[in-house]
């Protein structure tokens, strides 16, 4: 079960729950860091920062969404060295062509499998440990059907992948076809209100996945409570008698860690 985290409080938030994985959202990530869509806007650098920032400070091991490497395979090479160099357990290419967009909206298209194939091996090629790990998406179920997503699910375990993600699969049956056809830890992708069916942990064992990401959930629950807050400022004035239940201020000061703050001082403080 690995949570998404799209910034730095949803980050420290959930690695308190101790979680096995937690997952960067590129979607997420996009969203809170530029206010713009997961539409290939996004480069490198902007990724590589936020991947750095959250591994830093995560305990637990950080997927990261790598998009679809930012180029052609020297930029693939590079993105892989960079986000193990920043820290990230594993990362997720796709193959979509660029620019791309998220896994559960119109429009996606996908490159020629083959040019796929050769991103997974030189993502392979590049990582210095085998413990970071390449999770090889593939997004051709919407516009090509399942039969070619999982001809290509296939090519990219041959390729060397570590773990497969077929993405955007529009039932059980379909899931259940997937966890059939290989041997790899599969992903399964919980978007609420995405194409995909929101299945729980034993549904999805059953399934044979071994990994399940939430990526938006808590991005939304959040959004939706800050629509309430600013909806009840601007209508009423103030806060007092907010709907929606709050965080105590002091929870939060302590998540971001105003109590060593506050050590520190005391340790150094100056003794008259």
């Amino acid at each position: 079960m690995a949570p998404g985290v799209h910034e730095m409080v949803s980050l420290r938030l959930a690695d308190t729950f101790g979680f096995e994985a937690l997952y960067m959202t590129g979607f997420g990530t996009v969203a809170s860091y530029l206010g713009l869509p997961d539409a290939g806007i996004a480069t490198y650098t902007d990724m590589v920062h936020r991947v750095k920032a959250m591994a830093s400070m995560a305990r637990a091991p950080l997927i990261a969404d790598g998009d679809t490497g930012y180029g052609g395979l020297l930029n693939v090479s590079h993105t892989v060295r960079g986000y193990e160099a920043a820290g990230a357990a594993a990362i997720q290419l796709e193959d979509q062509e660029f620019p791309k967009k998220c896994g559960h909206t119109p429009g996606r298209r996908v490159i020629p499998m083959a040019d796929m194939v050769r991103k997974i091996k030189v993502a392979c090629e590049a990582r210095a440990s085998r413990d970071f790990l390449v999770i090889a998406r593939t997004d051709a179920r919407t516009t090509l059907g399942l039969d070619e997503a999982l001809r290509r699910a296939e090519a990219y375990a041959r390729a060397g992948a570590d773990v497969l993600f077929v993405e955007s699969p529009e039932s059980v049956q379909e899931m259940e076809r997937i966890g059939r056809s290989t041997d790899l830890p599969l992903v399964a992708n919980m978007v609420e209100g995405g194409r995909t069916p929101v299945l729980d942990r034993a549904q999805l064992e059953a399934l044979r996945y071994k990994i399940a990401i939430f990526p938006v959930t808590a991005l939304l629950a959040a959004t939706e409570a800050m629509r309430g807050v600013y909806a009840q400022l601007k209508e009423q004035g103030s806060s007092a008698g907010l709907a929606m239940p709050l965080m105590p201020f002091s929870d939060l000061t302590k998540l971001m860690g105003f109590e060593e703050v506050w050590a520190f001082d005391r340790r150094h403080a100056e003794i008259p």
